[in-house]
């Protein structure tokens, strides 16, 4: 997985962005290679907390996003993986039910042929 890290209003050091990449490591690993995360860490001007961060995950045929808000930029990365991690945890279910549920359905149409009456069962 690429990962992008941009910052807005705000300076990314070398430590900001290994922190990410450490910390979307495990979400690396339940994606395929080829998507693309790009994770935007913005100081926005407003008091409270000031420090956003805005990832967008893209996928084969999708996209997920979320974002969060915190005072600190490493616990707002943390908060945006955990949002993130839980969005990818039900798209991967949500493909596996499909395919699961597209396999039982060719094996279901495949049977009856199959499962014709047997000579001498009336």
């Amino acid at each position: 997985m690429q990962i992008d890290v941009k910052g807005r209003n705000l300076q990314v050091t070398d430590e900001i962005r290994e922190y990410a990449e450490q910390r979307f490591a495990k979400i690396a690993k339940q994606v395929s290679e080829l998507a693309e995360l790009e994770l935007e860490v913005a100081d926005e001007n407003v008091p409270g907390d000031p420090i956003a961060a805005d990832v967008v995950l893209r996928l084969k045929g999708t996209e997920l996003r979320a974002k969060e808000v915190s005072k600190d930029p490493k616990h707002a990365i943390n908060l945006v993986a955990d949002n993130l991690e839980r969005q990818v945890k039900r798209h991967r279910d949500k493909r596996r039910g499909r395919r699961e549920s597209r396999a039982a359905a060719e094996e279901i149409r495949s049977t009856p042929a199959a499962l014709e009456e047997a000579p001498g069962t009336l």
